[in-house]
């Protein structure tokens, strides 16, 4: 395969990344904390022996997370809490600290929130969040500050990647940050009784798919052509 093969080879393969991730957005659309990402494509040159075209290689391996905020629904629910700014709930996973925007928690039998799938939330100083069970009423300010009856309990801690590039997407709606995290001290708040929504726009991201189709089906009309001219090249030359 020449040079022409390998360019439209490695972009028609970029192409079909950003499909997947766009119709991954589109099926998320109405998922509690879903963060819309994207596809970043870069160009690789290498420059060849004298005489040669340069070999040109395109990549869509990096991934690109929108952090814009999404809309807040009113749950009223004791337990449902949504960040209104910049940060992310911390959570207690099996391999380390998880970030995430999705703000819908219970109470477990040991009266520690936790998420649908029993994952801790932890506060401002990384330790369990604990809900006295027999608290009449369950209060949270602004800051974070979790209060029962009146009693303030502990602050819901909220974090930042050191590298907001740093995020890595794991399982659902959740993300590890390798680089570490850091705390936000100011320009957030919490609410209770909210959830926050995903902020993906069905309508954009079904424009782009339409985009991102048109020009891999164009991307392959040329492969074809392509193709074709190497054929009848071939036959020429046997002739």
């Amino acid at each position: 395969m020449d040079n022409i093969g390998y360019t439209s080879l490695t972009r028609q393969s970029g192409l079909m990344r950003e499909m997947q991730s766009v119709a991954n957005n589109i099926a998320n659309a109405s998922t509690s904390g879903y963060r819309r990402e994207g596809i970043v494509f870069s160009e690789f040159i290498q420059k060849l022996s004298a005489g040669d075209d340069s070999l040109s290689m395109g990549a869509a391996n990096a991934r690109l997370i929108d952090l814009q905020q999404g809309a807040l629904t009113q749950t009223n629910g004791t337990f449902d809490f949504a960040i209104e700014g910049d940060g992310f709930f911390m959570l207690e996973g099996a391999d380390g600290p998880l970030l995430t925007r999705a703000g819908s928690f219970t109470p477990s039998s040991e009266g520690e929130l936790v998420t649908a799938d029993g994952l801790r939330l932890l506060d401002a100083g990384g330790a369990p969040i604990f809900a006295p069970p027999d608290a009449k009423s369950i209060s949270l300010a602004v800051d974070g500050t979790l209060s029962a009856d009146g009693r303030p309990l502990t602050q819901i801690g909220l974090f930042l990647p050191t590298d907001v590039n740093d995020l890595k997407h794991q399982e659902g709606v959740r993300f590890s940050a390798p680089g570490g995290t850091e705390p936000v001290l100011e320009g957030a708040t919490i609410l209770q009784g909210f959830v926050e929504g995903s902020n993906v726009n069905p309508i954009q991201e079904i424009s782009r798919i339409i985009e991102v189709q048109r020009s891999y089906e164009l991307g392959q009309n040329f492969m074809e052509k392509e193709d074709e001219r190497i054929r009848a090249v071939l036959k020429t030359v046997v002739k």
